[in-house]
């Protein structure tokens, strides 16, 4: 019974991987098709392709979600994996809702809340202190950073640039943009894909089957590939809100955009073991870009419903992972 619920709970976690993919494929590329510096179909196999390299680069983020968030015992058996079940379940219905309005939700708050849920339905021990410092003030401050560094940034560019004809520096950023696009790509591997791996293991060790929180060369290969599979079956929904309505972006902008992002997701993965939002980054990122044109370019009431769908994301998958857990309870109790 075990083994068979914990192929069913690795399934499941490869499946939110891929909607991860799929879901946040934007990330990594949207400015850069907005741009025309990719066509989609290029911009879409370079990202899984760094997507896929990304998720091999490190293990810190997975064992900061794996052992971090909920405290699963070994010995939990079958009732433990029935909270990790319902936990992705959580994750894998908020993606899948707001990938249909279009909106880029954080895939990352969206497991970390359908873990949360699943641990306070269940009576699990919430790890408060390591979703304040791993979660929540990086959830506040990445974008507020993402933003601030963007805008300088792109303010020193365009002094940089002052004298250089529009169309040649715009030509030049265009081709730089195949290196920022897979550099965000990179970073997305290495922070998304590395959460699947942590719930994978999350699953083994209240099973049973494994112990510690090493992560398997089997989990890390699995999550890679389920997370490359999902960003080249690409996000064209999510993908049109960040390239386009948020704000008209030119190659320049976009540049910086994806290389603050970038930066911004390697720092917190290497000094921090952060499981912070590609997401959040590189929207406000994009804000922070399209700000040196004068405020009013943004969009701000696009904006506006993002910002709504990032305070919502934790709570709803919160919710539906803790009714999904009342409803298994019954069989795994």
């Amino acid at each position: 019974m075990e083994l068979a619920l914990v192929v069913v709970v690795v399934a499941f976690a490869l499946g939110f991987d891929y909607t991860n993919g799929f879901h946040d494929a934007a990330n990594a590329i949207a400015t850069s098709v907005s741009t025309r510096a990719l066509t989609p179909r290029v911009a879409l196999v370079m990202a899984a392709v760094f997507n896929l390299v990304g998720a091999l680069l490190g293990t810190d983020v997975a064992q900061t979600i794996g052992s971090g968030i909920i405290a699963v015992s070994p010995d939990a058996g079958t009732y433990g994996l029935a909270i990790v079940l319902a936990g992705l379940i959580g994750a894998i219905v908020w993606n899948l809702i707001t990938w249909w309005l279009g909106l880029p939700s954080s895939s990352t708050h969206a497991l970390i809340g359908g873990l949360v849920g699943a641990g306070l339905a269940s009576a699990t021990t919430v790890q408060w202190d390591v979703i304040l410092d791993k979660v929540v003030l990086p959830m506040i401050l990445s974008p507020l950073v993402g933003f601030g560094l963007a805008y300088l940034l792109m303010v020193g560019v365009l002094w940089l640039v002052r004298s250089v004809a529009p169309a040649k520096a715009q030509r030049r950023f265009r081709i730089a943009q195949t290196a920022s696009a897979a550099a965000m790509s990179l970073g997305h591997g290495l922070q998304d894909a590395q959460k699947t791996m942590g719930v994978i293991v999350l699953a083994l060790v209240a099973g049973g089957f494994h112990q510690g929180t090493e992560i398997p060369l089997w989990v890390k290969l699995s999550a890679a590939g389920a997370i490359s599979l999902g960003t080249y079956s690409g996000g064209w929904r999510i993908m049109r809100t960040l390239g386009r309505r948020i704000i008209e972006l030119d190659p320049a902008r976009g540049f910086v955009a994806e290389s603050v992002a970038a930066s911004v997701l390697y720092t917190t993965a290497f000094v921090f073991h952060a499981p912070i939002s590609t997401t959040h980054t590189i929207t406000s990122a994009i804000m922070g870009v399209g700000a040196t044109k004068r405020l009013s370019a943004v969009r701000w009431g696009v904006a506006k419903n993002i910002a709504v769908a990032w305070v919502l994301t934790i709570p709803m998958a919160a919710l539906v992972a803790a009714l999904m857990f009342t409803v298994f309870r019954p069989f795994f109790a």
